[in-house]
């Protein structure tokens, strides 16, 4: 089963560190993640820019509208994503908690399953084919729904 792992970062954390510490917790940090990508653990990873350089989105009064930072407004700051194959939840605590990073004390780490929205896509696809009204539908039809 896959996971979605949050990892948030303290602030000041990286900033406190010394030269050599930030070394030393980088290499164990990719080490780690090198040994479970290798046992088939590690499905993805994408860290994150700096919360300043978010952009959030929100639909307001029929348009889109925009703010500068981050949606979630917290001491912590999002520092990225991974994805873990694991048995079930146990083992992905397991994993998440050998991390040198979280060993650390850089910040908590969210655990959550993934979805499967497998059947729901399947069977809002088939409604679609049944009728075929929707917008990217309509512009198909007409050749603009070129992507």
């Amino acid at each position: 089963m896959k996971y979605i792992c949050l990892g948030y970062l303290e602030p000041g954390k990286f900033e406190g560190m010394t030269e050599d510490e930030r070394h030393r917790t980088f290499d164990e940090c990719f080490e780690y993640n090198d040994h479970m990508r290798a046992n088939g653990h590690l499905v993805a990873e994408v860290p994150l820019q700096p919360p300043e350089t978010a952009l959030t989105l929100y639909w307001k009064n029929g348009k889109v509208a925009t703010t500068d930072g981050p949606y979630a407004e917290t001491k912590e700051q999002l520092g990225g994503i991974q994805i873990l194959e694991a048995r079930d939840l146990n083992h992905a605590v397991q994993l998440v908690s050998q991390q040198p990073g979280f060993k650390f004390g850089l910040g908590p780490i969210e655990i959550r399953p993934v979805m499967d929205l497998s059947e729901i896509i399947e069977e809002s696809g088939q409604r679609r084919r049944r009728k075929d009204t929707s917008r990217w539908g309509r512009l198909r039809r007409k050749g603009r729904g070129k992507e």
